[in-house]
């Protein structure tokens, strides 16, 4: 049989004809093809005081037909608010009130006055974020409606009673506080956050997860509730809120010294806070203070006994300080209160690891598996080690 040569340009363009129809057999989109997908999602918010100027804008997106999700502190003084979406020219639509506020998560859920099936909903992912991921922000900076910005995950960082902290490298604006950042599925992984340090943005995000927590009121609040919600003067442990507060900004920035002392004096404003002390017990543990961390995570316990985060927590202060049975206690104390989250069975699977017990930490990398595909992958291979 006789074999015939292509030509070099034949065999490139052929080359090019075939692959290309691979990646999209592998349900890859390109940047552009993802951000036509999911534009029409994402919303310009725009809030009025009492005399109908325009008071501060901002980014949502919808996460139920006629429920858009932004910033809380984009909507807070608001006397009223109207959203405009991103799809054709843009309609306006006005926003009837809030169905859900989460004030330590700077989040706040609207609900629009809108057709439902006008509304885009985004998917969301609970899966971390890869640093040197892809990612990319659209939202409303200073007023530029639908802008683009891509860049990186830098850091992901995790904060007791609030979640996944997430630093991109997109550039991002005010205007882009509840933009959605989307990862290069065209699922949302976080919520931008603005936040302001040495007169500069750090480009950061709320996890999506902190998402499924929101409560939803037992009834559709008003700007007014809202402003009497907020208000600190309304507040019986205003001072030590506000130092706790203050402390969780720091924890953002991951400035784990000045979030100590925030934290400290809102545990001495207030002894009784539970959740403070456990602020204060992972700070320690960022500076190696072990066992002022257990101490502390353990004043949390005396006041919340089944605080699952508390004993997950004294699990960690006590796996660094090398005390790995206190350690496989604590762990299994917070994996009975709630054996849905993964991040104890993975805590448990590692001490169990330490202790040289690698048939019990097989068994939590299974628990893991249904739970969270990554952290079971990233188990098994620290068992494989």
């Amino acid at each position: 049989m006789l074999i015939r040569k292509l030509p070099l340009w034949l065999a490139l363009a052929a080359l090019f004809v075939f692959a290309a129809p691979a990646s999209r057999a592998e349900g890859l989109d390109s940047l552009p093809e993802l951000i036509r997908r999911v534009k029409p999602s994402v919303v310009s918010v725009i809030t009025y005081n009492a005399k109908g100027e325009v008071a501060l804008t901002g980014s949502g997106f919808f996460i139920r037909p006629g429920q858009v999700l932004t910033n809380l502190h984009v909507v807070e003084g608001a006397h009223h608010a109207e959203v405009r979406t991103f799809e054709g020219k843009g309609k306006t639509y006005q926003v009837a009130g809030l169905t859900s506020v989460d004030e330590d998560g700077d989040l706040a859920v609207l609900n629009v006055d809108m057709p439902l099936e006008r509304a885009n909903v985004v998917e969301t992912t609970a899966a971390v974020p890869e640093e040197g991921e892809h990612v990319f922000v659209i939202g409303n900076p200073l007023r530029l409606e639908g802008s683009v910005a891509d860049g990186i995950v830098s850091a992901v960082r995790e904060v007791p009673g609030l979640g996944r902290i997430v630093q991109i490298t997109a550039p991002i604006s005010h205007g882009n506080s509840g933009s959605p950042v989307f990862n290069m599925k065209g699922q949302v992984l976080g919520v931008v956050t603005i936040r302001v340090m040495n007169g500069q943005n750090i480009n950061l995000a709320l996890g999506a997860p902190r998402l499924s927590s929101l409560k939803p009121a037992e009834r559709l609040l008003s700007f007014e509730d809202l402003a009497r919600m907020t208000g600190d003067e309304q507040k019986p442990d205003s001072i030590a809120d506000w130092w706790y507060r203050n402390g969780l900004n720091s924890l953002w920035l991951g400035n784990y010294d000045s979030a100590l002392g925030y934290f400290e004096t809102a545990v001495n404003k207030n002894p009784q806070r539970a959740d403070a002390w456990i602020q204060v017990g992972f700070c320690k543990v960022k500076q190696g203070k072990n066992q002022d961390a257990i101490r502390a995570f353990e004043q949390a316990l005396k006041l919340k006994p089944n605080s699952y985060e508390a004993l997950n927590k004294l699990g960690d202060a006590y796996y660094y300080a090398g005390n790995y049975y206190k350690a496989l206690d604590a762990y299994k104390r917070a994996v009975a209160l709630r054996p849905d989250l993964a991040e104890g069975h993975y805590n448990l699977g590692s001490v169990h690891l330490e202790l040289g017990e690698r048939a019990e930490a097989l068994a939590q990398a299974a628990l893991l598996k249904p739970l969270d595909a990554a952290l079971h992958q990233k188990l098994l291979r620290e068992i494989g080690k």
